[in-house]
């Protein structure tokens, strides 16, 4: 992929301080991961763990090697609405390690701002993006809609919704040197998708392990600022407009002949090559 910027991150400044806070930062309600190490247990004990869990971090960095309860999952079904008979009304929650956590919260902070600095995401990314948010999409999308049926024409929409789960690694990860993560970041970024499993849990019984071979981990940290950077150029590939919320994306234009319908068609023949 064509660089998108000279400026480069390469590496992760960790100190003991900053894990300690964000330990503290941790949220009493949320479930633990494969390692059973509950936010209530580690805010307990960060004055003991914050500095082993920096040096761990740090060690991890260098080496690429990431600890095997950072890389499973425990997949669990929470209730959406409807009939609780239905398994339609439910959907996967992945339930990963605290202490990841912790370690992907200061990476992804670290990319933001890197991504920020530099204006690397598209203006029409409003998900996980600072000034954005679900209100600004529906806006932007409003005043086009409107401005153009005020001028007597008609306008289509196609929604979408990215799966996380069908990313490819490889090219992810030449995405993330094209936006300038590179260097230890890349490498530990690549390892820490890499030999990925996870396990139904259901009121206290677990399936067997199956290996996890495409996709962003839901249910982390990390997931969210990758994937947006992985559909960052999907903009390059059509002609309508797009306006993406995280993995919601739509296309729209006017669609006043037949030619405008076959231009929007072929925007979406392109989004499904993508």
């Amino acid at each position: 992929m064509k660089l998108m910027c000279d400026t480069k991150l390469l590496d992760i400044t960790v100190h003991e301080d900053t894990i300690k806070t964000r330990l503290l930062n941790l949220k009493d309600d949320k479930a633990a991961g494969d390692d059973n190490l509950s936010p209530r247990i580690l805010k307990a004990v960060s004055d003991e763990i914050s500095y082993p869990v920096a040096v761990i971090f740090r060690r991890s960095l260098d080496t690429g090697c990431i600890p095997r309860d950072w890389r499973t999952a425990n997949v669990t079904p929470i209730f959406k609405k409807g009939n609780r008979h239905q398994t339609s009304n439910y959907r996967p929650v992945s339930l990963t390690s605290q202490i990841c956590k912790v370690v992907e919260s200061i990476i992804r902070d670290q990319m933001v701002q890197h991504l920020d600095y530099n204006n690397l995401i598209n203006n029409s990314q409003h998900g996980f993006c600072k000034g954005y948010s679900c209100s600004t999409n529906l806006l932007v999308f409003l005043e086009t809609v409107i401005a153009e049926i005020d001028s007597k024409h008609n306008v289509d929409a196609v929604y979408l919704d990215l799966a996380f789960d069908n990313v490819p690694h490889r090219q992810l990860m030449l995405k993330l040197k094209a936006h300038g993560i590179d260097g230890l970041l890349g490498d530990w970024i690549k390892s820490w998708l890499t030999d990925r499993w996870q396990r139904v849990c259901l009121e206290g019984f677990y399936s067997s392990w199956s290996r996890v071979w495409s996709g962003v981990p839901q249910g982390s940290v990390l997931g969210p600022v990758l994937f947006l950077i992985f559909i960052n150029d999907l903009d390059t590939t059509v002609s309508s407009n797009v306006l993406k919320f995280a993995d919601d994306t739509k296309l729209y234009r006017v669609v006043d002949c037949h030619q405008d319908g076959q231009m929007l068609q072929d925007d979406l023949d392109s989004v499904c090559k993508y």
